[in-house]
This record gives C-alpha cells, sequence and structure tokens, in this order.
C-alpha cells in the first residue's frame, strides 16, 4: 500500500479540528459586531445590555475551545502539530476573554468617552477578528496562503494601529483635568481594548507558524 494511501487511511474523516476552529472564529466574528453595535449605541441602557450579552459569546467559546482540547486528547494523528493546535486553541480563547473583559469594565466604570477612543477600538478589534476569520477558513486547505499571509500582515498592522491609539489617547488624558480614578478607569478599558489585539496578532503569529511547517 502506497504511504499516500496509509495517511490517508488515518487521517480524521470529519476534519474535526479544522471545524472546531472555525466555530471559535465565527463566534468570534459575530462577538466583535456586537461590540462594535453596543459601543456606537447612544442609548446606554441599550449599550449596556447588549455588552451584557457577550457573556454568551465568551462561554459559548470556552466550550468549543474545551473540545478542541478534548480531541486533541482522543486524536492520536492531527491536521497539524497537536502543540500548534494547542497554541492557537489558547490564543483564540484569549481574544473572546477580552473582549468580555473590557466590556465588564465599560458596563461597570461608565466612563465619559471624549476622544472617541472606544470606537476606534471597535473599529479595529472588528477588522483583526474578520481577519483571523479569514486565516482559521483558509486552514482547511492551505490553498490560498496569500490570503492567510494577506491577513496576518493587516493583523499586524492594525496592532500597531491600536498600540498608537493607546499612546495618543493617554497623552490626552494626563494632559486634561479629569480625576485621578477616571483616568484610572479610563486606562484600564483602553489598556484591555489594546491586549486584545496583541491576542489576534498571537493568533496570526501561530498561523503563520504553521503554514510555514506544512505549506
Amino acid at each position: 500500500m502506497a504511504i499516500d494511501s496509509v495517511l490517508k487511511f488515518f487521517l480524521p474523516k470529519d476534519k474535526i479540528f479544522y471545524s472546531l476552529f472555525e466555530d471559535v472564529a465565527k463566534t468570534l466574528v459575530e462577538m466583535g459586531g456586537k461590540f462594535k453595535t453596543a459601543i456606537q449605541e447612544p442609548d446606554m441602557i441599550k449599550r449596556d445590555a447588549l455588552l451584557r450579552e457577550l457573556e454568551n459569546y465568551e462561554h459559548k467559546n470556552d466550550e468549543i475551545t474545551h473540545k478542541i482540547f478534548v480531541e486533541l486528547g482522543l486524536n492520536f494523528i492531527t491536521p497539524f502539530d497537536r502543540e500548534d493546535i494547542h497554541y492557537l486553541a489558547t490564543s483564540l480563547d484569549d481574544i473572546a476573554d477580552y473582549i468580555w473583559g473590557a466590556s465588564k469594565r465599560v458596563v461597570n466604570y461608565q466612563i465619559v468617552d471624549e476622544y472617541n477612543t472606544l470606537p476606534a477600538f471597535a473599529e479595529i478589534i472588528c477588522k483583526s477578528i474578520n481577519a483571523i476569520n479569514t486565516c482559521v477558513h483558509s486552514l482547511r486547505n492551505m490553498k490560498d496562503l496569500k490570503a492567510i499571509t494577506d491577513s496576518c500582515i493587516l493583523i499586524n498592522s492594525l496592532e500597531n494601529a491600536a498600540d498608537d491609539l493607546l499612546d495618543n489617547t493617554m497623552l490626552k488624558l494626563f494632559s486634561s483635568d479629569i480625576s485621578a480614578v477616571e483616568l484610572i478607569k479610563q486606562k484600564d478599558i483602553y489598556q484591555m481594548l489594546e491586549t486584545v489585539t496583541d491576542k489576534c496578532e498571537d493568533a496570526a503569529n501561530v498561523i503563520e507558524s504553521i503554514i510555514i511547517k506544512y505549506s
């Protein structure tokens, strides 16, 4: 029997890992969209209600991530390195965790976003997550490596934009006359939102590592 035939015999026929990662990416896209919609909502009561709904997405992603780890323990043959599967699952889960963490703070702190930093972060995060979604769906067959590479480059660029947004906002805040308490609250929220883009970059780095190994 040819080696290729042997390999095909042992490969998981349902491609369970690809499907699970795609489910995670889909949930992240929905989560990012809901966060952006909430931040753009002028009615604070409606905004807070939308932000609280993000907890459901975070729990859903936790459940899918758990399934990935269970499958990792059950399957001897995996589509790529077990370590990479673990790293990718963890980095994607971190994105959801930090979006939910930032959302809770927006609800709890009730800050006055004088410089419209929240909508700017929401836009960057949505673009980053959409690029992550492109990368994850392209992993299934790895036929469009350019789409993956371009998306990873975009994610890196967006992370830099988030860094700049945080720096510029903090400069404005420290030059303003807001109270120390308000400054601390805003700093906490904005730093957590910038961390979301860091986690997107982490996921992109794992994906780049995978395509280098297997393309």
